[in-house]
């Protein structure tokens, strides 16, 4: 990165022969971020600077972050990179506050998207492979990304145990996830049945509720009547002697329909009998008009007409359709009239078609009803054993245009066109999915639970124990308590979570794929049930431990079971007993990490005081995290839960590879710097939706430049600056200006610690760009150029400001530390040195307020307040004879203030330098007046003074910068001409 220049001020003066004998070109500090950045990295790699931090804030107060685990699947992406700096900025602003912050990073290592992308390299031969050696290569997979991402990250100069992560597929963690199941199983949250589940047919497996996202999607839209069998003068009179009553169906998912068992009716709504030309058709009376329209349906009275009210024979409640009966539209199969209440007047027709096997509706209705659950739909989502239908081994979504066909060849379709919905996807593969009664193990959520604890968890299972407690209450609502408990940012987190929790379905754990942690239990083969031993499991989860969840693929049952093991059934041959082999959900897994990390490891602490995630996590990781622990400990596993939005671009879309719009943050640290991303991660507010652009990048860019460029002036002029020797120690022998800077540092300071207590920090990157553009570059830093350049090296006024200009590098070397690591860090190294400094400002803590100012200065502000005031009004009527050509540059004049501002008198001094003016008086003038000098002008500081030509060595010069030149043996014939300049 080009360091842009410097802008020399038109006002400033051009000296002879500057105080400051370092030319402002020649000082460290030039960015070059893409190279000097790796060198930096290596160096606190080299020095082990994070073991150096833990051991500098042991025995302080703990703040426990517990980071998310990424998923190890490909290069980071600039979400990962927003998430990974906000906890980076987290830990190292708590670090600095005085607490003991570990960071112990880490990785969701199994599950779907890694499995798939190996069944891609290994092709065919997978099929000969055992599952170990499937599960090895999926293991080397995922090891090969942890490693390019945690590399990426450190780029990024995010701190942490890195050499050491959590990762979910290690020894010890794939033993924590087991004994988090067992808890659960052993504590009978946990059953194995069948029940309707989003099935992903190109995946082949269950998924829960929270591996499903909802899309457009165009599906069929048909409209398909089922003939009436039972006696339909049982309903009405009125229709004695027909034979051509039916109902009417509306489907999305014609694929059904083979598994068709019932129509199901509203018991409380109103249905019709419509008279058509075509038969009579029963449907609910609100939907009577948008059925007539869907179906073309004509009057039975005026043939060409649509059929209207005028058609209606009769009305029935929907409780008297009950145990009628119908005719499958193209099957040998009875299908039976039922009522239920989830059927609504919001679309379709009032008759819902029930297919048991597909539908969590259905399938609690054919319950009910006792009715059979056909599934003619394989893992695969291909139609099975349909006795030779056309649909025969086509899936589900190709036998849609099939089994509409059939329909309409049978004479039971009325309408079929397409609609465009949301409907649930994978959101591993993206394909969508479809409702599959199969057998699963779920978790109970109305499982009895503890209403409040009372005590300590059981000392054997970590659970709860209910004679400890006062009342009891359900799972679900436990975990609902709990959310009421923690801190939510933003606020609307709780009752979207809370929502979630609600309404969720018993919670799918099984999965139907090899690269995971096994459902490690025994089922006997003579009655299929599980075995509940705790001394079992425990054998288990030690040889997990030891040798990984591959054990249970190459252990069999007899190698684990003691010779003895009896089933409740009376079965006590071991050989009797088969392994279950589905895996768990990887987010069962990764919601175990409080257990797998928090409880393990020894410098990391239950419950952690911040998870911090995108939005997408109510549904994910905050919730799976949530059951898990308030199941085993009752209580949430965090105190505080803070999300992030998405990254978009600067037209609001998401980032995509086929858009082409989206920001690599790795090729950003190459070109710019890694501190780029991160002063964008600090210059936005990460709770909404944050727009990221190559062009916003290069903006901050230009900032961060603004920046440096600040702190290079900083250090350029205090190069010969002792603070044991020259600082003033005595805050009320400092110049007023550089008081009133100081005090403006004491309030940003306060601002950026206030921001980073709450995690706002766009608020502190805001703060710091306003102090630094207007409190410093345009006031400070440039009214005192002519003390520091002009002045004696050891003037006390220079001095006063060299005093200055220390506080404010140092305190803001610190603030910013946090967020410009890099950059903090090669300031901290360029600082005049002081005895037990440590080596890096990672080390350090923020300034105390004592360091910057001595107390409250609230008189001093107050009257900056009007001295600034009175400078705005000077310099305009500066600019007045400017623009009149009545001086040039403003040193050429004086300043009269008036006798209303001899309040301001004590600053007298202060006052030229203020204005940027050679003289300023007081008069008895009721306003201020400006007038140009009739004073000599010094060749040097280029004011117009009385003194100039008092010195016989520097005649040309006033007799402040004589003293200067004499104080630096500047030779005195080197003082000739302004051209010399």
């Amino acid at each position: 990165m080009t360091e842009a220049p410097v802008k020399p001020n038109p006002d400033a003066p051009k000296p002879l022969k500057s105080t400051l004998n370092l030319p402002q070109t020649d000082f460290p500090m030039k960015a070059g971020l893409p190279v000097n950045e790796p060198i930096r990295l290596a160096a606190w790699e080299a020095q082990d600077l994070y073991t150096q931090i833990r051991l500098a804030r042991a025995g302080s107060p703990k703040y426990i972050l517990h980071d998310g685990p990424p998923y190890a699947n490909g290069a980071i992406h600039l979400g990962h990179a927003l998430n990974k700096c906000i906890k980076d900025f987290v830990v190292k602003t708590k670090t600095m506050a005085g607490f003991d912050a570990p960071y112990v990073p880490g990785w969701d290592c199994h599950g779907l998207p890694i499995e798939i992308k190996v069944d891609e390299q290994l092709g065919r031969k997978k099929l000969d492979m055992d599952p170990v050696a499937v599960r090895q290569a999926c293991r080397a997979y995922a090891d090969k990304y942890v490693d390019l991402q945690r590399e990426q990250f450190k780029r990024l100069g995010v701190f942490g145990r890195w050499n050491n992560p959590y990762k979910t597929m290690s020894f010890p963690y794939e033993a924590a996830i087991l004994e988090t199941f067992y808890e659960f199983f052993e504590s009978d949250f946990v059953y194995k049945g069948l029940k309707p589940v989003f099935w992903c047919i190109h995946d082949r497996t269950a998924l829960a509720e929270a591996e499903v996202e909802y899309e457009q999607h165009t599906s069929p839209s048909i409209y398909v009547r089922y003939a009436l069998t039972s006696d339909p003068a049982a309903l009405d009179e009125a229709f004695a002697g027909r034979d051509d009553v039916y109902t009417i169906i509306w489907t999305t998912t014609p694929w059904t329909i083979p598994a068709s068992q019932a129509v199901a009716f509203n018991p409380e709504m109103s249905y019709v009998a419509l008279a058509c030309t075509t038969g009579v058709y029963i449907v609910a009376e609100e939907l009577l008009d948008s059925v007539v329209k869907a179906c073309n349906l004509k009057s039975a009275l005026a043939p060409e007409e649509p059929a209207t009210a005028a058609d209606v024979l009769v009305r029935l409640a929907g409780r008297q359709l009950e145990g009628t009966t119908y005719k499958h539209p193209f099957l040998d199969r009875q299908i039976l009239g039922v009522t239920a209440d989830y059927v609504t007047a919001d679309q379709g027709t009032g008759a819902v078609h029930t297919a048991p096997a597909h539908g969590v509706d259905d399938f609690y209705t054919g319950k009910r009803y006792n009715l059979p659950e056909i599934q003619y739909v394989d893992n695969a989502g291909r139609q099975r054993n349909t006795n030779g239908q056309p649909f025969e081994d086509l899936t589900v979504f190709k036998s849609n245009p099939v089994i509409t066909e059939l329909l309409e060849k049978h004479g039971a379709l009325l309408s079929a066109t397409s609609f465009v919905h949301s409907y649930p996807h994978c959101w591993r593969c993206h394909n969508p999915v479809i409702v599959r009664a199969t057998e699963q193990w779920f978790i109970a959520m109305e499982t009895p639970m503890p209403a409040t604890n009372v005590g300590a968890p059981h000392p054997a299972s970590g659970m709860w124990d209910s004679t400890e407690a006062q009342g009891t209450t359900t799972f679900r609502q436990r975990a609902l308590d709990e959310i009421k408990k923690v801190k939510w940012d933003p606020s609307w987190g709780e009752e979207r979570i809370s929502n979630m929790i609600a309404t969720r379905p018993d919670w799918c754990i099984s999965r139907q794929r090899i690269w995971g942690v096994p459902i490690a239990v025994f089922l006997c083969n003579k009655c299929d049930s599980p075995l509940r031993d705790p001394a079992i499991n425990a054998k288990v989860v030690d040889l997990f431990r030891e040798q990984g969840a591959d054990a249970w693929y190459t252990h069999t049952p007899e190698q684990i079971l003691p010779a003895g093991t009896a089933c409740a059934c009376g079965n006590a041959d071991v050989t009797e007993f088969r392994k279950e082999m589905d895996i768990l959900d990887v987010w069962f897994e990764s919601g175990a990490s409080w257990h797998a990390v928090l409880d393990i490891e020894p410098e990391l602490s239950f419950p952690a005081d911040l998870y911090t995630e995108g939005g997408d996590q109510h549904r994910g990781w905050f919730h799976s995290s949530l059951l898990n622990s308030v199941a085993i400990r009752g209580v949430a596993p965090y105190r505080m839960v803070a999300t992030s939005g998405w990254t978009l671009d600067e037209q609001g879309r998401a980032f995509s590879k086929s858009l082409g719009n989206g920001v690599d943050p790795v090729d950003v640290a190459k070109r710019l710097g890694g501190e780029i991303i991160r002063l964008w991660v600090a210059s936005v507010d990460f709770r909404e939706d944050v727009v990221a652009s190559e062009s916003l990048m290069q903006r901050v860019s230009d900032n961060y430049r603004k920046l440096r460029n600040t702190l290079r002036f900083l250090l350029g002029n205090i190069h010969d600056f002792n603070p044991a020797t020259d600082a003033v120690q005595d805050f009320a022998k400092l110049e007023p200006l550089d008081q009133y800077i100081l005090a403006r540092t004491a309030e940003l300071d306060a601002k950026i610690r206030h921001a980073y207590d709450t995690f706002e920090f766009h608020r502190a990157y805001h703060a710091l760009n306003e102090y630094v553009n207007t409190d410093l570059s345009a006031l400070y830093l440039d009214v005192l150029k002519d003390r520091l350049y002009t002045f004696a090296p050891n003037a006390p006024a220079r001095r006063s400001a060299q005093t200055a200009l220390w506080r404010i590098a140092e305190a803001l070397t610190r603030l910013v530390a946090p967020l410009l690591s890099f950059t903090a860090d090669e300031v901290w190294e360029l600082l005049p040195k002081i005895e037990g400094r440590e080596a890096s400002v990672h080390l350090a803590l923020f300034p105390a307020m004592s360091e910057i100012i001595p107390g409250s200065v609230k008189a001093l502000e107050e009257d900056w307040e009007q001295l600034l005031a009175t400078r705005a009004q000077v310099l305009a009527r500066l600019e007045g004879l400017r623009a009149a050509k009545i001086i040039g540059k403003s040193l050429e004049a004086i300043v009269t203030l008036p006798t209303q501002a001899a309040h301001l008198a004590k600053y007298a001094s202060a006052l030229p330098e203020l204005f940027n003016v050679s003289e300023v008086e007081f008069s008895e003038t009721e306003e201020i007046a400006v007038r140009a000098s009739d004073q000599p002008k010094c060749e040097r500081c280029w004011r117009y003074v009385s003194d100039v030509g008092t010195s016989n060595s520097y005649p040309t010069v006033c007799q402040r910068c004589a003293e200067a030149l004499e104080a630096i043996a500047f030779a005195p014939y080197a003082v000739t001409t302004e051209s010399n300049a």
